[in-house]
């Protein structure tokens, strides 16, 4: 039981102890005080963005694929993304399996109309023989009957008028066939013009196919580095990915010589950062680099960031140092330089605190005045991303809290917005 007391009693004694030592920690904290900041105030947006070449040669696949009924394409090998590349080497392999399908069916339908087209000939063949034939034989006849009416020239009128009319039966029956020869003719031709129509077009349609068929094998337009395409939602087009017969772009050679960092801004910040403008570019990958750039583009229309319901705008900045060590894909930091305004009285925001009076939005501080701290309202002007400057109400004299004060943290206070 003692020794029950006893153990109750030290971990009451620790409570209090550390409570004591986390309570003044609290103070202490709450009661730093600092002097404002005088000189160039600098203004900027921060954002991270992502190295890309600002030209490069796209590296395509099928092109052509939509005149053959081709509308999504699979990628069955690729090359390893990095990988410098001499001009027509391998880069990368579409799924043939469809167009090999379409192929095999053009070529049996090649052969059935080139069937079709050599039984057309044979039946135009056999049957113009047949009508040439009875030409001549009619033809014959009809000169045997005009014989007949030489021979009964001295005959009685009957026989005479017998004999014309048997030649002018065969010369109208000659002039007849004749006639349907000639249209035999025209229909022979009509049949295999169209039936050599139909071999013309397939055979076409298997010269598009074997064309396309080669382009499922991608290779390298030029020389240079490999880079993976990205899809609509910034993915990487990788092996197992499908491209689109009206975008079939697998990757890029991107020209190194100059870069790009691509970034978004939000729609806060958007209207501050303007084409022409002074950008640090600092490198994830070598924090100890230093790059400068400029604004080349913003984007007029926003778009939603995914995963989130932010609206962010597309900026483009081209970085102005080159570099070889630098490659797309990199991830840079990018300070966005909006404006400079020298002899400046700054401090932070954590100093600034707001409230609203008559409907008005008041900005105040925590002065130190003989140890004492005094509520004194300011007017501000720019701000950043960490620091405001103080138009009114500062000196450079002034002792600030750098948080609320003890007594007054029963107030209800905000930071400056």
């Amino acid at each position: 039981m003692k020794k029950k007391i006893i153990i109750s009693l030290i971990i009451l004694i620790l409570s209090a102890v550390t409570a004591y030592f986390m309570f003044s920690k609290k103070t202490e904290l709450s009661e730093i005080t600092i002097k404002p900041k005088f000189g160039n105030f600098i203004s900027n947006v921060s954002a991270t963005g992502e190295l890309q070449a600002k030209n490069s040669i796209d590296i395509r696949g099928a092109d052509n694929s939509r005149s053959i009924g081709i509308w999504q394409m699979k990628i069955t090998n690729m090359v390893d993304e990095g990988k410098i590349v001499k001009t027509g080497d391998f880069v990368a392999e579409l799924d043939k399996s469809e167009i090999l399908n379409k192929l095999k069916d053009a070529q049996l339908q090649s052969q059935k109309i080139e069937s079709q087209l050599v039984q057309a000939r044979l039946d135009s063949s056999l049957t113009l023989s047949q009508a040439r034939d009875d030409l001549e034989n009619q033809k014959f006849m009809l000169e045997e009957k005009k014989l007949l009416i030489e021979q009964s020239k001295y005959e009685a009128p009957a026989i005479i008028r017998q004999a014309e009319i048997d030649y002018e039966k065969i010369q109208r029956n000659y002039a007849q066939s004749k006639k349907a020869y000639d249209t035999k003719v025209k229909q022979a031709i009509a049949k295999l013009t169209e039936i050599y129509t139909d071999y013309q077009k397939q055979q076409q349609q298997m010269e598009r196919l074997n064309e396309t068929l080669s382009q499922f094998t991608i290779l390298a337009p030029a020389d240079g580095m490999v880079i993976y395409a990205r899809e609509w939602d910034g993915r990487r087009i990788v092996v197992g990915s499908t491209i689109s017969a009206w975008e079939p772009i697998v990757a890029t050679l991107p020209d190194l010589t100059t870069m790009e960092s691509i970034t978004y801004i939000n729609e806060v910040d958007i209207q501050k950062v303007k084409v022409g403008q002074y950008v640090k570019i600092g490198l994830d990958a070598n924090p100890d680099k230093k790059l400068s750039g400029k604004v080349t583009r913003v984007a007029n229309i926003g778009e939603q960031k995914r995963g989130t319901d932010t609206k962010v705008f597309e900026v483009v900045i081209e970085v102005s140092d080159k570099d070889t060590t630098l490659l797309p894909a990199m991830t840079t930091s990018n300070e966005i330089l909006i404006s400079s305004i020298p002899n400046s009285l700054y401090i932070p925001l954590e100093c600034i605190h707001s409230e609203i009076i008559k409907n008005e939005k008041k900005y105040y501080i925590y002065k130190n005045k003989k140890d004492k701290p005094v509520k004194s309202y300011i007017k501000i002007g720019d701000m950043n991303e960490s620091e405001a400057i103080v138009l009114e109400g500062l000196s450079k004299k002034d002792d600030i809290y750098l948080s609320i004060p003890e007594k007054f943290k029963e107030l209800h206070t905000t930071k400056a917005k």
